[in-house]
């Protein structure tokens, strides 16, 4: 695929609903929710993530960066979408000191993962406090972000991911759906569109960029009304420390609500309702064996998780959102179930998840499977679109299945009469 930007015809972001793909629902012209689940179709879900990996992993303070933000704005004004920006100032911190390993009796280090060699001569061990003995988690194989260009094979991807970040200025792009009779309050649904580990970041978070635009595309359809608005957003910064998020809340939490101007019946910012959070989509694979290796295959028990976190101020709404999302999901997905969990973490909805309800939605626990290394491409050179079969890209089309679903409802979405 050459570098260029492409159409959005090309990424499957045309106005307009076709027939529903094998395997979906029959739009119901009685249920608007079931009719507009019935415009996601997998070859357009699977475009936009393509589209995306022409920037590479697209990390932050870089050039291809800096381009892929702009393609972003143009999907989404192709679609209707009137869009804003957010701009902020990142400044990486200075590296900390490494920890060495602790020490055995006598001074020799002690080995971090004392079960089994993998493949490529790590150690992997299990989840717990010793070499055996039951564990829920099964094994587990190390885990980290890949730092060495050569490390990609593939020379011209490696020569587009080649451009270090600097410091500076830094920017991310949103739109908005007005809402017809409360445009006041609003829903964010939202992912990071940055990544890093010298791949195309097709995965972590292509897959959740690719479902934001493909919902914006849909809601923001000429024939679809939305009671309450709904902001789609696309955090930069993420893989630094949720900058680009924290960056959002700072500067927009306190105009939450406001009419500007006065009498306008305009809401530059509505009041917050809920926060929706898309980050990585696609692998649900299960755990690693004792050689430290995972299925190449989806696991048939795969599902779309559905996290709260537990200890944050809003977490009894949070929960309740969470499990409306899941009911969402039961009625409308068509291939892959959706649970639900309390330990949400390390994704953009945490800036969120003390000022309004915040739920994330991704293919693993974040802290029991993805940090165990149920997903090996994880800022990887691997996390390419190449990697992933059809049965990957289905679970991160039945995750914008539920999110549809479930924010056609909240937001009071209908489609006009013919």
């Amino acid at each position: 695929m050459g570098r260029g930007f492409l159409s959005a015809a090309a990424v499957g972001l045309a106005l307009g609903a076709g027939a529903p793909a094998a395997g979906q629902p029959a739009a119901d012209p009685a249920d608007p929710v079931a009719a507009l689940v019935g415009r996601l179709d997998l070859e357009g879900y699977k475009a936009v993530i393509k589209g995306l990996t022409q920037f590479g992993d697209r990390r932050q303070g870089t050039r291809r960066n800096r381009d892929a933000v702009d393609w972003i704005e143009a999907q989404l004004q192709a679609v209707g979408c009137a869009t804003e920006r957010v701009f902020y100032t990142y400044a990486a911190p200075p590296p900390r000191p490494r920890t060495p390993p602790p020490l055995r009796a006598g001074g020799a280090p002690q080995p971090l993962n004392p079960v089994g060699p993998t493949p490529t001569g790590g150690r992997i061990g299990r989840n717990g406090n010793g070499p055996g003995g039951s564990s829920i988690f099964g094994y587990r194989r190390r885990t980290g972000v890949v730092r060495d260009p050569s490390a990609q094979p593939d020379e011209a991807l490696r020569a587009l991911n080649l451009e270090e970040p600097v410091d500076g200025g830094r920017s991310q792009v949103f739109c908005t759906k007005i809402g017809s009779t409360r445009p006041d309050e609003m829903y964010i649904l939202g992912a990071h569109m940055d990544g890093h580990g010298f791949g195309e970041a097709a995965n972590d978070d292509g897959s959740g960029t690719a479902l934001v635009m493909e919902l914006a595309r849909i809601l923001n359809a000429p024939d679809v009304r939305t009671e309450r608005s709904i902001r789609f957003a696309l955090w930069n910064n993420e893989e630094t420390g949720l900058n680009g998020s924290r960056a959002y809340v700072e500067q927009r939490r306190g105009r939450q609500g406001l009419e500007d101007p006065p009498g306008s019946g305009r809401y530059p910012e509505p009041r917050w309702l809920g926060m929706i959070q898309h980050d990585m989509m696609l692998f649900d694979h299960g755990a690693p064996g004792p050689d430290g290796v995972v299925s190449r295959d989806q696991r048939r028990e795969a599902d779309v998780n559905i996290e709260f976190q537990s200890n944050s101020a809003l977490a009894a709404e949070s929960r309740d959102l969470a499990f409306f999302f899941k009911a969402a999901n039961d009625a409308y997905a068509t291939d892959y179930p959706a649970m639900v969990g309390p330990h949400m973490t390390n994704t953009d909805s945490t800036p969120f998840m003390n000022a309004t309800p915040s739920i994330s939605l991704r293919e693993n626990e974040r802290g029991m499977h993805i940090g165990a290394g149920w997903d090996p491409h994880w800022h990887q050179p691997t996390d390419r679109y190449s990697t992933f079969t059809d049965d990957d890209f289905r679970l991160g089309l039945n995750a914008a299945q539920t999110t549809l679903a479930a924010i056609a409802q909240l937001a009071g979405a209908a489609i006009a009469a013919p």
